[in-house]
């Protein structure tokens, strides 16, 4: 794996992207060939800026390939459903440049050279998809690990290795408390072959230590015999970090937050998230204002009541502040104080509410909360102050999420759908630790440009 943004991105995910914008270029190239010929093609792509004219297909590419899910790790391991939406791809880039070609004409290619690249593209992609799924699944080409434990951080890191086979790692053996015990205490002196014999005589590349407990059951001069020896050895927190995008709580301790690499923001970073949401908003509230009218007068018209709705929110440090939205439910229906998430095709929901729901259209005035400083545009997401206590008292270091300012988007929402019982937020806190440990410039970025697919999609709203 490749540590990108303050994340972690599988280097075969990533070689199959860019063998994939490169295969669009050849596919391309090769059309040229087969319709102008080998002289003329050599031209157009010199003196023609023919590359200049293949690089917007090679962006788009990429971007619809993300936007369909087609680097997911639950559509690589399905051939049926990436090839459906490979043909969703192609059939959506065929539409962007209809319409790219159109308005603007000095990018055309040709139509014969088009519908040729379209075709061999989407041929090449088809075997490319195949030999890929096929690779990914050899154990030849995969790093054999064992796993130190047999409590819930074991299990899950197992769990996440089986089903990412993209990240090159295969759990080839695991071993309890009491297997552990009787392999390494029996030896004076382990090393790599005994190992292996135990093993199965299977070839350990890394050993991933995932036990509950440590203290005085960790053979340290074993593993430090076997790091020598070329095993890597690696934490079974980190692995599961690394793998999944969040925290496991359930094996968390006070004291890997202590000392873990990160949970700190320098005053640069602040500074940078202040002038960039203040900025942002800015310019958010002045182009959306005629929309903004749009908005209201619609809400106006379809139900009684304000057309902004306020409620109290927790934010930095567990202050309470006020937070700005446009009201998409019936007014009144949390008049007792108390908050209730909202459900698939909830009745409270109005007729205007539930399409500004769907679009996250109702956020759009949380753009003065930014302004004001309340809040970052990415973040934690703030809650209600009840449903705030609730989790504090349910859910291990929640009021964690308060050390850093929320904000209109976050790590949690791009990773995961709607929040609505409790053990939904404790995963969607696996998520916000996530963050608020790796914060940085780059993984803003990175939610920004995930939220955007979201807000384009439609997806997770209710």
């Amino acid at each position: 794996m490749i540590r990108l943004f303050n994340t972690y991105f599988a280097l075969r995910t990533i070689i199959l992207g860019v063998s994939e914008a490169i295969l669009v270029s050849l596919a391309f190239i090769v059309a040229m060939v087969a319709n102008l010929g080998l002289l003329n093609a050599s031209i157009v792509l010199t003196y023609e800026r023919g590359f200049v004219k293949l690089s917007p297909i090679v962006c788009a590419f990429l971007l619809c390939m993300y936007y369909f899910d087609l680097y997911d790790s639950m559509v690589l391991s399905n051939g049926r459903e990436a090839f459906i939406r490979t043909i969703q791809v192609m059939g959506t880039l065929c539409l962007i440049f209809a319409v790219v070609y159109y308005v603007f004409p000095s990018l055309h290619l040709g139509v014969p050279v088009f519908l040729t690249g379209t075709i061999i593209l989407a041929v090449s992609l088809a075997g490319g998809r195949k030999l890929f799924q096929f690779v990914n699944k050899l154990d030849h080409f995969s790093e054999s690990c064992l796993i130190l434990g047999d409590g819930p951080l074991a299990n899950a890191v197992k769990r996440e290795l089986a089903n990412r086979p993209e990240f090159g790692m295969r759990a080839i053996s695991q071993m309890g408390q009491e297997q552990l015990r009787d392999v390494f205490g029996s030896r004076s002196s382990l090393v790599l072959g005994e190992l292996e014999g135990v093993t199965q005589k299977k070839p350990i590349r890394r050993i991933i230590i995932a036990m509950d407990e440590r203290r005085g059951k960790l053979p340290v001069e074993d593993l430090l015999r076997l790091k020598s020896a070329g095993v890597a050895i690696q934490d079974g927190l980190h692995t599961y970090e690394s793998l999944t995008g969040k925290i496991a709580l359930e094996s968390l301790h006070p004291s890997w937050l202590l000392f873990s690499r990160g949970f700190q923001v320098s005053r640069l970073l602040l500074l940078y998230k202040r002038l960039l949401s203040v900025t942002l908003s800015l310019l958010g509230l002045l182009l959306a204002s005629p929309f903004m009218a749009l908005i209201a007068l619609a809400i106006w018209c379809d139900s009684p009541g304000p057309i902004i709705f306020r409620q109290k929110r927790v934010g930095l440090n567990g202050e309470i502040f006020t937070l700005y939205k446009f009201r998409s439910m019936i007014d009144g229906v949390d008049k007792d104080g108390t908050y209730h998430p909202a459900s698939v095709n909830d009745v409270r929901v109005t007729r205007v509410g539930r399409w500004l729901r769907a679009k996250r259209l109702d956020e759009v005035p949380q753009l003065y909360n930014i302004m004001r400083g309340d809040m970052y545009f990415v973040g934690p997401r703030p809650f209600v102050p009840n449903q705030e206590e609730e989790y504090v008292r349910a859910i291990p270091f929640y009021s964690q999420r308060w050390s850093v300012r929320p904000g209109a988007t976050g790590w949690a929402q791009v990773n995961r759908s709607y929040c609505a019982t409790l053990e939904d937020n404790a995963e969607k806190l696996a998520y916000d630790l996530f963050y608020i440990k790796n914060i940085s410039i780059g993984l803003d970025l990175l939610i920004l440009f995930k939220t955007l697919k979201i807000l384009l999609l439609g997806r997770g709203g209710r």
